[in-house]
């Protein structure tokens, strides 16, 4: 039986055990959007992870959503990320950068006055924080037809990147209510170009990011993930077999690409996720699905049960930087403090002992 910690691979990549540290938002990049020696020590300490998913990374400055999150499209934020890769490697580690355009989901003073665009004119409903407090979405711009092919190159132009600075790969986010979900969700997509109205059209834009991505860097270095019916951030998918038509005309249009991997969150169990990695045809990562704190036996039941190929685990990998020496051996584990979750310094992000700390 295949187990929690037998070796495996996605694309390029051999993995040593199963245990991904799961993307997470921590707002504790430099000026500029520019790891810095603290974002180093994270990355490091986590380096006995399978794969580490970087927080969410801009692939250009108009992708900027939250305060402190670092970027991959300048010298600097190459140069930063190489510290991170060197620090990782160093480490015997793994690490890919997740690329996350936010879309609507952003303000522009958290992006020095640039403008928010998305598949179609409409604000996203809640507020975003700013330096000098929450503000209200604005209404951002509709994307011409003949920009998509330019934003679909600054994500190619990020991976390309991201391989300059020494990581692995990337990660495309196409969850969680962000840029590329808006195409493909009904409610944030009411364009008329081929780009919207069908779920095949929904989908197109999505495909072509991925499809230039991975011309850019190999699609062996490519994964993406989905949140299909997620319904987060005002990105709604109410209605099942659109959302099975959608992400079906996805991931067969990106099947015969051969990426890494496919990295679903929801509920892996689900008869549709389960059906979208058989077309897929490659690694599936996943775990319980948002908001479920993925223990060491469900993540085990997802190996051995074959729901997963990788557990992508979030909030214990947060607060314990040697998670998988703590599983194999059933230590204790430190407590994740979600008042430290985002933005400040090294409390509740390089601060958490490990066991060899402790012992």
């Amino acid at each position: 039986m295949t187990d929690l910690f037998s070796p495996t691979a996605v694309g390029r990549l051999a993995l040593p055990h199963r245990i991904a540290l799961a993307p997470l938002t921590r707002n504790r990049a430099g000026d500029g959007g520019v790891p810095t020696d603290l974002n180093v020590e994270y990355y490091r300490q986590r380096a006995s992870a399978a794969l580490i998913i970087t927080e969410g990374t801009q692939p250009s400055a108009v992708g900027q959503g939250y305060l402190g999150t670092p970027g991959l499209h300048t010298d600097a934020q190459v140069a930063g990320w190489r510290r991170v890769a060197d620090a990782v490697h160093g480490e015997g580690g793994r690490v890919v950068a997740q690329l996350m355009h936010v879309g609507r989901l952003a303000h522009p003073d958290n992006k020095g006055g640039l403008e928010s665009v998305a598949p179609s004119a409409l604000a996203a409903p809640g507020e975003m924080v700013t330096a000098t407090g929450k503000q209200p979405h604005p209404v951002p711009r509709a994307l011409e037809t003949d920009e998509l092919a330019g934003v679909a190159a600054e994500f190619a132009d990020a991976a390309r990147r991201a391989v300059e600075a020494g990581l692995d790969g990337v990660e495309l986010h196409a969850a969680n209510g962000y840029l590329l979900h808006q195409f493909l969700a009904p409610n944030s997509n009411l364009r008329t170009d081929g780009y919207g109205g069908s779920p095949e059209a929904r989908a197109r834009f999505v495909v072509e990011v991925v499809q230039a991505t991975a011309a850019a860097i190999g699609a062996d270095r490519v994964g993406i993930r989905i949140s299909p019916a997620h319904d987060v951030q005002g990105t709604l998918e109410p209605d099942p077999a659109d959302v099975a038509a959608t992400y079906g005309a996805l991931v067969d249009a990106i099947a015969p690409l051969g990426l890494a991997y496919l990295h679903v969150l929801a509920d892996v169990s689900l008869p549709l996720v389960q059906e979208l990695r058989h077309r897929f045809g490659g690694p599936l990562v996943g775990n319980d699905g948002f908001g479920s704190v993925t223990s060491r036996e469900s993540a085990a039941r997802l190996v051995e049960e074959d729901l997963v190929d990788v557990v992508a685990v979030g909030r214990l990998f947060l607060a314990n930087p040697d998670l998988p020496e703590r599983w194999r051996t059933g230590a204790p584990l430190n407590e994740p403090d979600s008042r430290t979750f985002y933005g400040g310094g090294a409390e509740g992000y390089t601060d958490y002992p490990s066991l060899a700390a402790t012992a």
